[in-house]
């Protein structure tokens, strides 16, 4: 382990246990088919300020009935529920229940569907409970997001439970900084790669372990570095699992034999986490909530704003390790699955960083190294990709548009392309039921996720969000084949508010999300049923990707009771 990787292990000795800011189904050992939890049909949550203190050191914490995660709520589909959410904080506040199906005025995007929480005053979100599945709600005011104000969401199926298991642990995988996320912003405007502390070096050159010479001086020319693969990396980041750092030991306790339903959310603000218990294979049974033809893999992707549920089986009375390392490998979350509280397992080294390829770049299966595409400057290939997206306008913030982008769903993620194990694929996910709506699109629409990483500046079709951005329209239960092109060298999980959306992704029975991870250089197709009137929020679910301007609304007409 280098030194870096013991300095980031050190620095996530958490304290927030013996602060008390641990909710009873975040702590070590709880265990069982019904974790603690609120539930019923009337709950309330407060919203306020808190001191976390984390290895010894205390920030500020913006957490909801005190406690960092905040609570898990469980709900039964078909019943109703009143979520009564009070603010005691001197800002604005709001709840939004990420991928739950709600009417408009209850998604809890200030802006868009209600004014927002304001401070001294209490909002109630009242709805109908219409699905089943792993969630998570968090605020969508400013970013606080990022510090605390986060929590997962677990919604028990009216009838038998399509996935088989006999006891099950949540687990919420975030990022912690004791830098204020407006501080992190600011430092990424002034400068992209500030927290970027492993890119390629002199020695590197010389070992032979990064890029020959020839192509990092065309990737200087373009302005572009290989290995700018996170904005806020581990340099600042503490990486948790349900509030524990790595070396604090959450541990999910199983009896050997059981099958264990983990329920993973990816509830953090900036980071990309790769799954993997080593001894265990992990069986992939839902995704976003929603049930999946099972599949066996080693290790799985999962981004900000996704849920997946895997089943695991361990037989042996021995510790295993459970470890989320981030995209970047500049760190990672760690957790531990054991018989009994105190057994450890030990945890892999942090495997050698990825780099960015000429695929990554929107270059398509080209090969040959980057001469392949000549003598091209920076914005030269906006230039010659122009007619690729004519209504893209070729602005400071659109630094380049993908020559190439294809469809990368069959491909491992980024960095997990030659581990030596199974890792999970979009293209091997099946909706376990078959679709509602067998329609064809009518229509078919594309939107370019646009960016200049230098300027750190993002945007859809190259114009960041604001008062004259045009709205995404579609006529209310339309079919719509949406396809997402992301011209830019950075993942991009995007989030579609109060709808799932089918990915095609080659199945005959194409899984259901509300968020699906665009690779780099690399198009998604998704099909999506517009069946939910009102405006709804679609945006990178990167918070400083959103913050800068990567956010639209999408509305659905006509509304209840409105002529056709």
């Amino acid at each position: 382990m280098t030194a870096f990787d013991r300095r980031t292990l050190l620095r996530g000795a958490l304290g927030l246990g013996a602060a008390g800011l641990l909710p009873g189904w975040a702590r070590a050992g709880e265990a069982g088919r019904s974790p603690a939890a609120l539930s019923g049909e009337a709950i309330k949550l407060t919203v306020g300020h808190t001191m976390a203190t984390i290895d010894g050191r205390s920030g500020h914490a913006v957490t909801v009935n005190g406690t960092l995660p905040g609570p898990l709520i469980r709900l039964k589909e078909g019943q109703n529920v009143r979520l009564s959410v009070t603010n005691t904080l001197d800002e604005e506040t709001s709840i939004h229940w990420h991928g739950l199906l709600v009417p408009f005025q209850m998604d809890g995007v200030p802006g868009v569907a209600f004014p927002g929480i304001k401070p001294g005053e209490t909002f109630t979100y009242e709805f109908p409970v219409r699905q089943a599945g792993t969630y998570w709600w968090h605020s969508h005011s400013g970013l606080q997001e990022q510090i605390g104000h986060y929590g997962p969401i677990i919604i028990d199926p009216a009838g038998e439970d399509p996935i088989a298991y006999d006891r099950e642990h949540v687990v919420v995988l975030s990022d912690w900084s004791f830098l204020h996320p407006h501080a992190l912003f600011r430092k990424l405007k002034v400068n992209a790669g500030h927290f970027n502390m492993q890119k390629q070096t002199v020695a590197g050159l010389l070992k032979g372990q990064d890029q020959p010479l020839k192509d990092r001086v065309d990737w200087a020319r373009m302005r572009m570095d290989p290995t700018d693969i996170a904005d806020v990396t581990g340099s600042v980041y503490t990486y948790l699992v349900n509030g524990h750092g790595p070396l604090d030991h959450w541990t999910g306790l199983f009896k050997p034999g059981e099958r264990v339903r983990l329920r993973f959310v990816n509830s953090a603000a900036m980071t990309i986490f790769n799954v993997r218990i080593p001894g265990l294979s992990l069986e992939v049974v839902a995704t976003d909530g929603q049930p999946v033809a099972p599949v066996s893999v080693d290790e799985f992707q999962i981004a900000p704003a996704e849920t997946f549920d895997v089943i695991v089986r361990p037989t042996e009375d021995k510790a295993f390790t459970l470890v989320a390392e981030t995209s970047d490998r500049s760190g990672m979350a760690r957790g531990t699955l054991a018989p009994r509280l105190g057994m450890t397992a030990p945890a892999p080294p942090v495997r050698k960083r990825p780099l960015a390829t000429m695929k990554d770049m929107g270059m398509g299966n080209m090969h040959g190294g980057m001469s392949s595409m000549g003598d091209m400057p920076g914005m030269d290939m906006s230039m010659r990709a122009q007619s690729n997206a004519p209504e893209v306008p070729l602005t400071p913030g659109v630094q380049t548009i993908a020559p190439m982008p294809m469809d990368r769903m069959a491909e491992p993620p980024q960095g997990l392309e030659d581990v030596g194990h199974k890792v999970l694929t979009y293209a091997q996910l099946a909706n376990l039921h078959e679709p509602t709506d067998k329609r064809p699109p009518e229509r078919t629409i594309e939107i370019h996720l646009t960016g200049n990483m230098e300027r750190f500046m993002w945007a859809f079709d190259g114009e960041a969000f604001g008062p004259i951005k045009k709205p995404i329209a579609f006529r209310r239960d339309e079919r719509v084949r949406v396809v997402l092109i992301n011209d830019t060298m950075m993942a991009h999980p995007i989030h579609l508010h109060g709808h799932f959306f089918e990915l095609v992704n080659g199945q005959d029975r194409q899984p259901l999300k509300h968020t699906v991870n665009v690779a780099p250089g690399g198009q998604v197709a998704f099909d999506l049923t517009a069946s939910e009137p009102g405006d709804w929020a679609f945006h990178c679910h990167l918070l400083l990707h959103m913050h800068a301007g990567m956010f639209n609304v999408v509305t659905v007409r006509p509304l209840d009771g409105e002529a056709a």
